[in-house]
């Protein structure tokens, strides 16, 4: 049976006059004080500040699949940025990272380093540009502070406009999210606590150092290993089926490519593995795959009627997030 509409009062419409709106999550409650969740209220005129996606938000920086996995994949990591021109004065530092306490965009810490979360809910259709005015935003943030979020327009620099091309991006996994304050160990009371259940919650997660942008992760009674390919999408398809036919896409006894997943414009294979699989056991059987996948890339010949069955599997396997 299908749910019936909860009816809409008179004071859920957002109205004409109802002034500036912050931002906040899509499902937290609207702060104009609806009632109703952000998303149903002031969020959608929001969301159409930039109406057109971008498929890849992160095209042209550097490590892009590795910004897509710890957009997507990780829970807990962290990544240095260089910024165009180098550090503005007084602030020592630009750190990405997953995810931010109380799911805040960005922070300054009392010593002027910037935080800049990843994983957070953006405005628009344009991700890079969301995240380089949250970042431009903390850059002149007061030291000590949180930065709130704020609706972006569609003019602005993006991501690609303020970060080095030439600077590595070379993320750090960790265990948990005690790079959320300084000297963690020496935390106590609710700040511990907060610690404590955020680090229940996440997902243990490695990054391979053989291959990449792929991903090692634990969940109950199997893992996961899910790689983020920059290959055109129909070329790595077409090689993915090949492999398939050729019974060359195991990484191993009691591991199978079991499909893949679109996001932010990279396709990401995935296999499941034993649970007595450890990222350092996947180690040389990913390397291996990757040099299996560079000659199938290189075969241009036309796919067989198996290789074609093969790929439609695939497809028909592969779902969107964006």
């Amino acid at each position: 049976m299908a749910k019936k509409r909860r009816p809409q009062t008179k004071a859920a419409t957002p109205q004409a006059g109802d002034g500036t709106i912050p931002v906040v999550g899509a499902r937290e409650p609207c702060p104009c004080g609806s009632g109703r969740r952000y998303k149903a209220c002031h969020g959608r005129e929001a969301s159409h500040a930039v109406v057109e996606l971008v498929q890849r938000p992160f095209e042209g920086l550097p490590g892009e699949a590795d910004w897509v996995a710890l957009r997507e994949l990780v829970p807990a990591a962290t990544v240095e940025l260089k910024l165009k021109g180098g550090l503005p004065e007084g602030v020592p530092s630009v750190t990405l990272a997953t995810v931010l306490p109380m799911a805040w965009p960005a922070l300054r810490r009392d010593n002027g380093a910037v935080l800049l979360g990843l994983q957070n809910d953006t405005p628009t259709g344009d991700l890079s540009r969301d995240l380089a005015a949250t970042l431009q935003r903390a850059l002149e943030a007061a030291p000590g502070s949180p930065v709130a979020a704020e609706r972006t327009g569609a003019e602005g620099p993006r991501l690609q406009d303020l970060l080095d091309p030439e600077g590595p991006f070379e993320p750090a996994v960790h265990t948990g999210f005690e790079f959320w304050v300084e000297n963690a160990e020496n935390a106590t009371g609710d700040v511990a606590a907060s610690l404590e259940r955020a680090n229940a919650a996440a997902i243990p997660t490695v990054r391979l150092s053989g291959v990449d942008a792929a991903y090692w992760c634990e969940v109950p009674d199997k893992n996961h290993l899910r790689w983020v390919m920059t290959v055109p999408e129909e070329k790595l398809l077409d090689a993915l089926a090949r492999l398939h036919v050729a019974g060359a896409t195991s990484l191993g006894e009691g591991t199978r490519l079991v499909g893949s997943f679109r996001a932010h414009g990279l396709i990401v294979p995935v296999w499941d593995l034993p649970s007595e699989m450890g990222a350092q056991d996947v180690e040389k059987p990913a390397a291996a795959f990757a040099e299996r996948l560079a000659e199938a890339l290189a075969d241009e010949s036309p796919l067989t009627a198996e290789e074609r069955r093969a790929r439609g599997g695939l497809t028909s396997r592969q779902v969107t997030l964006n």
